[in-house]
């Protein structure tokens, strides 16, 4: 089907062109896979399950995100339980449509990784680092150019990546222009959790010297505030050592203490939060903002549009008295100082 007319008045909205049944790849198909998805749907809890989910976004967002292999990390069940939202929405209109937000944080992240990588690139021999904290069904090392001088790490639970792995080798034998655009990649099974989750990944053969991009795409949140702030220390104490930069969402706390809510970690200031841990620059944007719309979020009437419109210490809409829920894409950065001659 193709994208609902906006209602008068609004702007232009690049929206899924979504089909009016959802068309699976053969793969999803096949024994193996089906076996593997029906044990991720019995048997993971809904923090591994959100990883199934972000791939659905970037699966049914394809026109904005090329990820070849987001569909079958998904599985069937989360394709049709978005399919079946963004049909919804377009058909009534919506400002908002379904996975508007994921589509929105995963381009901010590969643009910005691409600009760390950019900033750390002196010439073609030097070779970086890019880890991905709680990494789940990721694929930015089979999709992002970038990244062919680095050095990927994927950290996550072990369960999560024996699947992954299985997920890739299918996509492997189903078809043959699957090719890695990293430069190499290591798979580490870690619980962030635990306090030794350092030492782990620096013995997968992580080098703390080597000039590093961590990626935090939505993890942060699931975690204690104990737990985040301690995560966050570990790789703010790197910039004393190399060129580091910290790459997070952050939500606020009308976000993360909504009825029923599975989040634990927050911040309404991450931009005041992380300079006193050892960054030395920080940069904050909302969704809507310039450089976090990339064209999907058109109409002034959007809720994102009139959240940016309040003060950031607004915790209630005084419009309608909803919370403020606020999602911050977070760029931290820092060097060890430079000694002059």
């Amino acid at each position: 089907m193709s994208k609902s007319k906006p209602e008068e008045g609004s702007s232009t909205t690049t929206w899924p062109d979504i089909e009016e049944e959802l068309v699976l790849p053969d793969v999803l198909h096949t024994e193996g896979v089906k076996k593997l998805h029906m044990s991720i749907q019995s048997e993971w809890d809904y923090l591994q399950k959100s990883a199934c989910q972000t791939a659905a976004g970037r699966a049914l967002w394809k026109h904005v995100i090329h990820d070849p292999l987001a569909h079958l990390f998904a599985g069937e069940t989360h394709l049709r339980n978005l399919h079946t939202k963004i049909k919804n929405d377009l058909l009534n209109n919506a400002r908002e449509v379904s996975g508007v937000i994921l589509a929105v944080r995963t381009l901010w992240f590969d643009t910005r990784i691409q600009a760390a990588l950019d900033s750390f690139h002196t010439d073609a021999t030097t070779t970086t680092q890019v880890v991905l904290l709680g990494a789940g069904m990721d694929a930015r090392s089979y999709r992002l150019n970038c990244l062919n001088q680095s050095d990927v790490f994927e950290v996550d639970f072990a369960d999560v990546l024996e699947a992954k792995t299985s997920l890739v080798q299918a996509a492997e034998k189903s078809r043959d222009e699957l090719k890695m655009t990293a430069k190499s990649l290591v798979r580490v099974a870690i619980d962030i959790r635990d306090n030794d989750w350092f030492d782990k990944l620096k013995k997968s053969g992580f080098s703390p010297e080597i000039n590093t991009v961590w990626v935090l795409e939505g993890i942060l949140y699931y975690l204690s505030h104990t737990e985040a702030m301690q995560v966050l220390k570990l790789i703010a104490d790197k910039c004393g050592l190399t060129s580091t930069v910290l790459l997070a969402d952050f939500m606020n706390k009308p976000s993360a203490t909504l009825p029923n809510s599975v989040f634990h970690f927050y911040s309404d200031w991450p931009d005041q939060l992380l300079p006193p841990l050892g960054f030395s620059q920080v940069k904050l944007s909302q969704i809507g903002d310039p450089d976090a719309n990339f064209g999907l979020l058109h109409d002034p009437l959007n809720l994102f549009s009139k959240l940016l419109l309040l003060p950031r210490s607004a915790q209630i809409h005084p419009d309608d008295g909803t919370p403020c829920c606020r999602l911050y894409l977070v760029e931290a950065s820092g060097s060890p100082p430079q000694i002059l001659p």
